[in-house]
């Protein structure tokens, strides 16, 4: 308990953070005097409430954090702070059940952007854009923010936002102080939604959409204010638009920081997973656009080129926006997206999945291995951009594999033996262990996840939570060695 302590003081802040940024749809529910503002109100005072408390309790016990209570704390935050988010959903929709409500905010918070409700262009517009402000602040993580506020309440977050930030190598600061870094991660992820919100607006969305659709698009979210997504608007302007920004969303926010600091254009040349990242993008873009020219599904290339350009780079990105049913598409169109999902994305970047980064240190070392048939004493260093990759981190590498694969077969095998059928088992486990949203058959992106069961929905909700954590920083803390001295 005494270890326990002083991660708790620091969750109580990030608790009044959330507290904090639930005034903002509190603010919006005036303004346009729609009918969640008792709900708004209620949600703020619960959640500062408990975050007073928790902090009266634990604020003797402040001290700095180490490896382990990183881990825990940032475990501690993405599964606490999804049951506070709930409560506006709760008390707004008193027919959703916990279960439903803790997956719709695991889901914006993971910015996975799977969806259990219906009615979506009936709902209050503020809690609307609750769900897109949960995707936005789980985009970047919000533990990130609490690290650059660690300092004023006596400990420290360079152990934090190692935990959090995505990527096996990840070790690299970009600014002296960690708290820095994470201000400039902040600032610069604020600068690019706001040039979104505006790009959206001048693209024809009202100011509602703009906001909610443009902290989706930064999260790889995926959240709509519309049943039927981008189908709703049916407008290639808007579709080029969030294009571009779920591209930029899918690059390391390292890059974009170090762009700002005035790096220059080369630096995405430099990155070893951006040229790769965009290359896959336009190929499986065309490509997959060639296919359903070929196979009969629009009447011509353009208009093949449109849908697939943006259903593409979206499930690529793990954002999981739909401008048409693609689960009705010839069946390898879908499949080859949801293989995207898995590995598309960079590392540090809102998206979820494997990385490109550790995609390519997998393929290098399968081609190693290859060599070292051959030549069994050979010396053969792993590089990537030139520097050579140390045998540690292409350890972790594989383990990380070992366990994602793990959680694919233990998670679909579960939803099967529940009576889902394979293909829904599958692509939602997917879905969820990537963070990307819509899968196939019942889950598709024409439905919700609201024909799960409870037992089904809690499955995917911690597969969510998993890939989000990108599995290690989650599980570590159940291992009995964690908590041994």
């Amino acid at each position: 308990m005494v270890r326990v302590l002083p991660v708790l003081y620091v969750l109580a802040f990030v608790i009044l953070i959330l507290a904090g940024f639930m005034v903002i749809p509190l603010l919006i529910s005036l303004w346009i005097e729609d009918a969640a503002t008792t709900a708004h109100q209620k949600s703020i005072g619960i959640t500062s409430l408990a975050g007073l408390v928790l902090w009266a309790i634990t604020r003797r016990h402040k001290r700095e954090l180490q490896t382990r209570d990183g881990f825990l704390l940032v475990s501690l935050v993405w599964t606490a702070l999804p049951a506070f988010a709930t409560l506006p959903l709760l008390m707004q929709l008193p027919g959703l059940s916990f279960t439903d409500a803790y997956f719709e905010t695991v889901s914006g918070l993971t910015t996975s952007g799977a969806t259990v409700l219906t009615g979506l262009d009936q709902l209050p517009a503020s809690i609307n854009l609750w769900r897109g402000l949960l995707i936005w602040l789980g985009g970047m993580g919000i533990i990130v923010l609490a690290v650059a506020i660690l300092p004023l309440l006596g400990v420290g977050g360079s152990q934090v936002f190692k935990a959090e930030t995505p990527g096996p190598m990840k070790d690299n600061k970009l600014t002296p102080r960690i708290t820095q870094t994470a201000k400039g991660l902040w600032l610069v992820y604020l600068f690019i939604t706001v040039a979104c919100v505006l790009s959206m607006k001048l693209a024809g969305m009202n100011w509602v959409d703009a906001f909610m659709h443009a902290f989706s698009t930064m999260g790889l979210g995926g959240f709509s204010t519309h049943d039927d997504s981008f189908g709703y608007f049916n407008s290639p302007a808007i579709e080029a638009v969030t294009i571009v920004f779920m591209l930029i969303a899918g690059i390391n926010f390292a890059t974009h920081f170090l762009l700002f600091r005035g790096a220059g254009l080369g630096v995405y040349r430099r990155d070893p997973e951006v040229p790769l990242f965009l290359a896959v993008m336009a190929v499986s873009v065309v490509g997959i656009a060639v296919y359903l020219l070929v196979r009969g599904a629009y009447p011509d290339f353009w208009t093949a080129l449109r849908f697939s350009a943006f259903n593409v780079v979206s499930i690529a990105t793990t954002t999981g926006f739909a401008n048409t049913d693609f689960n009705l598409w010839p069946a390898f169109a879908p499949v080859l997206m949801l293989f995207l999902s898995c590995f598309s994305t960079c590392s540090g970047s809102t998206g979820g999945g494997i990385k490109m980064i550790r995609a390519r240190l997998m393929f290098h070392q399968a081609l190693r291995e290859m060599t070292r048939i051959v030549h069994p004493r050979a010396q053969i260093p792993v590089k990537v951009s030139g520097v050579t990759v140390e045998n540690n981190i292409i350890f972790a590498v594989l383990a990380f594999m070992l366990m994602y694969g793990g959680t694919v077969i233990a998670a679909t095998m579960l939803l099967s033996l529940s009576d889902l059928d394979i293909v829904t088992a599958f692509s939602a486990t997917i879905a969820c262990i990537n963070n990307m949203g819509p899968g196939l058959n019942q889950v598709g992106p024409a439905t919700t996840y609201a024909v799960l069961t409870d037992f089904q929905t809690w499955i995917c909700t911690i597969v969510m939570l998993l890939g989000r954590l990108e599995l290690f920083t989650l599980v570590v803390v159940f291992t009995p060695s964690f908590w041994r001295r």
